[in-house]
């Protein structure tokens, strides 16, 4: 096809797309699914005042099926960015993985589980689309009931520390409704919240974390991702260096 043609046909996708999705105020010029980021941000009081930590995570589509979620209308959605830190009292360090308790993906789903459910072959782009219009700031439930058949999924990110952020093995979960009792009286959680934005994805981690490149491909346990062990029910047996950045998952 003419150079020429091509751009015009490309041109009128994209209006027509754009009629049909009234509140669009543009429209990629790509045949590429679409991607978005957001930024997740946790919000902690603590008896020196509030204490924030955020970090910007980018969604993709991508026909890969390693690494990725399978979502309505067969598309498949990764994530690429890192875990939160914020910084509190006494030096210490609460982190917000990019997996939930229950849901090693969380980072990748988390927007799709706020917005609309759309079915059929372009549910994916149509629900980014949405994603993208919201522009204010969201806050996260705990959980999030799904369709009819009532179905709870996680709605925020499993929070941990570090005894000693040089050894990965001294990882511990915190609870998120008595953050006192890890980090001391008056610190509370007040808030967690996602927000689309332009800005870039989020990096550095590693520079906190110095053990992060020794794992790769292994649980902080130090054994392989090749095989998981079942029969234990320890946090070093679940998380990886992937949990804290993508950039650090394979």
């Amino acid at each position: 096809m003419h150079a020429a043609l091509r751009g015009a046909s490309t041109w009128l996708r994209c209006l027509f797309s754009s009629l049909a999705l009234a509140s669009l105020t543009a429209c990629d010029a790509s045949d590429d699914p679409p991607s978005f980021r957001y930024r997740l941000t946790v919000e902690v009081d603590t008896p020196d005042g509030l204490q924030t930590g955020s970090s910007v995570i980018e969604v993709n589509a991508t026909e890969s099926p390693s690494g990725a979620v399978v979502l309505d209308g067969g598309a498949r959605a990764r994530a690429r960015g890192e875990a939160v830190a914020v910084d509190l009292p006494d030096g210490q360090t609460l982190f917000a993985l990019l997996q939930s308790e229950n849901e090693a993906d969380w980072a990748s789903t988390i927007m799709f589980l706020l917005s609309p459910r759309y079915r059929g072959g372009d549910a994916y782009e149509r629900t980014v689309f949405a994603i993208r219009r919201h522009k204010g700031a969201r806050e996260l439930p705990y959980v999030k009931t799904v369709g009819g058949g009532m179905v709870r999924r996680d709605g925020w990110p499993m929070l941990a520390i570090f005894g000693d952020l040089s050894d990965p093995t001294s990882i511990k979960k915190v609870d998120p409704f008595d953050l006192a009792g890890t980090f001391g009286k008056g610190v509370d959680l007040r808030r967690m919240t996602v927000q689309v934005t332009d800005d870039p994805v989020s990096t550095g981690v590693e520079q906190r974390l110095k053990w992060m490149d020794q794992y790769r491909r292994k649980w902080l346990n130090g054994r392989s991702t090749i095989s998981q062990d079942l029969t234990t029910d320890e946090l070093t047996a679940r998380l990886t260096a992937g949990s804290f950045s993508t950039e650090f998952a394979q």
